[in-house]
């Protein structure tokens, strides 16, 4: 065989049998120990909550889908009515590209009101997709025999 034969590996430890070049070590004065350091604790200010009231978090979530359904219901009646479907198509995926990460941004912030609008912008695209199918089926309705309440074929 070519070459030297190998050995098993065992690490030598510094036992004071070779000198081992290292950094110099500083002296730590073990007579008095530093304070451990005590981590801050959040603290209430009078005024302003820490949690934020259901009928808020309501307020916020159905204002935002509130708007969210009035532009699903024009990018839908945009899109029905365009013979090149490619732009309505191309902003409706800016929209939910826009509200998703609007609504991750605004969940960053440590304000229980911004967090409630983070949750009603992730979840924009859902009313949107409502205010469109109200007026799919208002659209439907038109040539249908027999619709519920003029909105739902059956």
């Amino acid at each position: 065989m070519a070459g030297e034969p190998t050995e098993p590996y065992t690490p030598t430890f510094d036992t004071g049998e070779f000198e081992t070049p290292h950094a110099p070590v500083a002296v730590v004065d073990t007579d008095r120990p530093e304070p451990v350091p005590v981590p801050a604790h959040p603290v209430a200010v009078p005024g302003n909550y820490q949690y934020l009231k259901r009928w808020t978090f309501v307020l916020v979530v159905a204002a935002v889908w509130a708007l969210a359904a009035v532009a699903g219901w024009g990018l839908y009646h945009w899109w029905y009515h365009s013979l090149d479907k490619t732009a309505p198509v191309f902003v409706v995926l800016v929209f939910v590209i826009c509200t998703t990460v609007g609504g991750l941004l605004a969940a960053m912030a440590p304000r229980p009101l911004i967090s409630a609008l983070a949750i009603a912008l992730t979840s924009a695209p859902l009313a949107a997709v409502g205010g469109a199918a109200v007026l799919h089926g208002l659209y439907f309705c038109e040539w249908a025999s027999r619709c519920f309440a003029g909105l739902i074929p059956y």
